[in-house]
């Protein structure tokens, strides 16, 4: 062994009994036993092992020193007259006869914990970020994401897949979030941006003539944090195949991923190809999300004709969906608990009733659907014991709050979850238009550089009048795993005269998408292959994988809630002479 030792603190074995042996780590405890018995828990990256001293110096040396000191430890070791059999090492210790101080503690009181790091403030953690990752708990987290990284890595190269890095400092691109923009100090007034996402270069790459372009991607996005997304930076497997489809884009991904979540998930079971494909609009329609759990068996219906004349005023003018439970055991308090919770997650109020063992409903709203009573029950399949659970409002409104609904009492409601599996899915058919909520005109759904189904004739048939260009979609797809979203992918709009005419539609002429998008429009011109992609995120995947309910777990050094290092203290305050150089004038006073 090298390094300085002749083992790590998770190697010995019962086996090295009577070898001497030299370890270094970090004091994780000491304990006293009458004053003239010394035992100290070492750690390292590898585990932990027992010392033990009785010499009068050595005690001595030890109760200068405060806990998460570096030490060089060397003894013998022996067996351990009381064993540990839930440690690797718990056979053995070492009778210690040789102490070196490599890098002293200076402070007789730690933030936290160290193996209850977890339990601390967020703030601490984040601060102290180095002493939080001396926890195995949370140090096996990243550990988790190396060796899927890896994984993944292996697996693109292994499928013929090229990995190529592109450009950090870029130009601004409106790819849906704002921008972090970089001065250019040579040129002044002028600023490069971090990029979003590879889009546009891995698409140049595909017309540059690259066949199957990868990378561990970062990617920059000034936007809020949330649980499953951190703020500032993100990592992604980014991927493009040029003279690709959707199918070809999905045959990858599916023999990629579940060999991988099966071997480093917290649950070893995953979805095997095909995955289910579900056409966005009947994700919502049926599941009040397009992330659905498809773990979770509950669906929603539209109860909409059946309840709105019933008398109860939020079902009137509104669009109303029902999410039968059957099999529910919750009490009344349970249930409006359950309700409650969702409200506050889909912003408005839900509603209930059940049907008791003779069939009849009861409970909550039941007494304005009496008239309909026979009807629900066929639609809801209402049996004895079932929940029906309603939402109402705008379409949107409805369904995102059954969506909520369906998540939240899935997990609570027994027979209704399988959680210990990971199930994948493609949500595919997205809209290619919508009606801005701010502007109230046409807009991109979501991706513009997407091709719209059908291509040219589709939109010149929306140009005319012909066919409502609500009504075109898109060759573009999420996969969802667990009802997290971990990527969206499409098959690009390679064509310029289709590009041109995608953003004729909203509003955008020749000349607009010649500036916004110079590179890939004049490339395109040069003769484009049809190609297609997908990225999923990296720290999504990991998430999934390690079971956490926040991506900061995942990550080695995350930003707080409020894109903050507390640890490094960025953002923060710069020399005015870096300002006068990068020509910058700061207008707005830095609060104190």
């Amino acid at each position: 062994m090298t390094q300085n030792r002749t083992h790590t603190c998770g190697a010995l074995r019962a086996e090295n009994a009577g070898e001497r042996v030299r370890l270094v780590g970090w004091m994780e405890n000491v304990r006293e036993v009458g004053g003239s018995l010394v035992f100290v828990v070492l750690r390292d990256f590898y585990g932990t092992t027992q010392l033990k001293t009785e010499d009068p110096e050595m005690i001595a040396a030890l109760r200068a020193l405060n806990k998460e000191s570096t030490i060089a430890a060397e003894g013998v070791v022996q067996l351990r007259s009381s064993r540990n059999p839930k440690l690797p090492t718990g056979d053995v210790e070492i009778v210690l006869d040789k102490l070196e101080v490599l890098g002293r503690c200076r402070y007789n009181e730690l933030p936290f914990e160290i193996n209850r790091s977890r339990e601390a403030d967020e703030t601490a953690r984040l601060k102290y970020r180095y002493l939080d990752l001396r926890n195995p708990a949370v140090k096996d987290n990243i550990v988790l994401r190396c060796n899927v990284v890896a994984a993944l890595r292996s697996a693109m190269l292994d499928h013929g897949f090229l990995e190529i890095t592109t450009p950090i400092l870029t130009a601004s691109s409106p790819e849906g979030a704002r921008d972090y923009l970089v001065p250019a100090r040579k040129h002044p007034g002028e600023f490069y941006a971090l990029p979003q996402a590879p889009q546009q270069f891995k698409q140049l790459l595909m017309t540059a003539g690259f066949d199957r372009y990868f990378q561990i991607a970062p990617c920059f996005r000034d936007e809020d944090a949330r649980g499953d997304r951190s703020p500032g930076e993100f990592y992604q497997l980014d991927m493009e195949m040029a003279f690709a489809t959707q199918e070809d884009v999905f045959a990858v991904l599916e023999d990629v991923l579940p060999p991988i979540f099966a071997r480093f998930g917290a649950y070893h079971t995953a979805s095997t190809p095909p995955f289910r494909r579900i056409r966005y609009l009947d994700a919502l329609e049926t599941y009040g999300s397009d992330k659905p759990d498809l773990r979770i068996d509950l669906t929603c219906r539209d109860v909409t004709d059946l309840v709105q004349s019933c008398g109860f005023a939020p079902f009137a003018d509104a669009t109303v969906k029902a999410v039968p439970v059957s099999g529910c055991t919750l009490t009344r308090k349970q249930i409006e608990k359950l309700l409650a919770d969702c409200e506050v997650q889909a912003g408005s109020k839900l509603y209930w009733c059940k049907a008791d063992e003779s069939g009849a409903l009861t409970g909550g709203v039941a007494k304005f659907l009496q008239q309909d009573a026979a009807a629900l029950a066929e639609r809801l399949s209402l049996a004895p014991g079932t929940l029906a659970v309603f939402t109402a409002g705008s379409p949107d409104a409805a369904r995102k709050a059954a969506g909520v609904a369906i998540k939240l009492f899935g997990a609570a409601c027994e027979g209704h979850m399988r959680k210990e599996c990971y199930e994948f899915c493609w949500i595919v058919d997205f809209p290619m238009y919508e009606i801005g909520e701010e502007s109230g005109e046409l807009e991109f759904c979501h991706n513009p550089f997407s091709m719209p189904s059908g291509g040219l004739k589709t939109l010149e048939q929306a140009e005319r009048g012909e066919i409502d260009p609500l009504t075109i979609t898109a060759d573009q797809y999420d996969l969802v795993c667990n009802g997290v979203e971990l990527s969206s992918g499409a098959v690009r709009n390679h064509d310029p005269d289709i590009m041109v005419k995608a953003f004729e539609l909203v509003r955008l002429g020749e000349a607009d998408v010649k500036r916004r998008f110079p590179a890939m429009y004049n490339a395109f011109c040069y003769g484009a292959p049809p190609h297609a992609g997908i990225a999923p995120g990296v720290d999504r995947m990991v998430m999934l994988l390690a079971g956490e309910e926040s991506i900061r777990e995942i990550i080695p050094f995350p930003m707080n809630k409020n894109a903050q290092d507390v640890m490094m203290g960025a953002p923060g305050p710069v020399e005015q002479k870096q300002l006068d150089e990068l020509h910058i004038a700061v207008t707005v006073a830095r609060e104190e």
